[in-house]
């Protein structure tokens, strides 16, 4: 069921996390080809992996070895773990962005496919635990494009939402399916054209857009 927060003055700006807030995608496509490796499967190209990414991992499996997804997805949460903070960053001006928004009022989520517990890990890892309110991890409901992690999001804030901001078509489809005006950074997943046929409300390549929507609450 689809849940909606009441709230006099909507607060809540909601963000993707991998491409978005972080560039991880290099850790996460080498621990998506490590299983292929492990178990001595043909793998997929870098480029055809990312071009999944933010889908859930079993589906994207699906795609390249649908009888060994099971297996490959096993194979994936045992090295992602002990592996992703090594080259994973986050995007330059990032926390600057959320720190400002943070000092404007406004409460800030993360709104991912990850799992919540490997959400939480990796936000902390990467530095960026102090600047969020909630990390909302994909866990037991529909992924994105529903909006389901969305709205989870956030209830969990306890106020209504502003914007979605993310790095692909599928964060942009959740954003509008919630309500929320969306905002796309090319610097991630999806390239500029693919994100602009999703009808972004703004289509940027960085953050720094996002400060002049939102002026100090506070």
């Amino acid at each position: 069921m689809e849940q909606r927060v009441s709230t006099v003055t909507p607060r809540g700006i909601c963000f993707d996390l991998d491409g978005t807030l972080v560039d991880s995608l290099p850790d996460i496509i080498d621990s998506f080809l490590h299983g292929f490796t492990h178990h001595g499967l043909p793998a997929p190209s870098v480029a055809e992996v990312r071009a999944l990414i933010g889908q859930p991992l079993e589906a994207m499996y699906t795609r390249f070895a649908p009888e060994h997804a099971t297996t490959l997805c096993v194979a994936y949460r045992e090295h992602y773990p002990l592996n992703f903070h090594r080259r994973s960053r986050p995007f330059p001006g990032v926390e600057r962005v959320l720190r400002t928004l943070r000092e404007r009022g406004y409460l800030l989520a993360v709104a991912t496919t990850k799992r919540g517990d490997m959400a939480r890990r990796f936000v902390d890892a990467m530095g960026l635990g102090g600047l969020l309110h909630h990390v909302q991890g994909t866990d037991g409901f529909p992924h994105k494009p529903a909006p389901d992690v969305i709205h989870h999001a956030l209830k969990a804030l306890g106020t209504g939402g502003l914007w979605m901001v993310g790095d692909t078509t599928l964060d942009l489809r959740a954003g509008q399916a919630a309500g929320l005006k969306t905002y796309a950074v090319t610097w991630g997943t999806h390239a500029h054209e693919e994100l602009a046929t999703a009808t972004p409300d703004e289509l940027q390549p960085d953050l720094e857009r996002l400060l002049h929507h939102l002026p100090p609450l506070v």
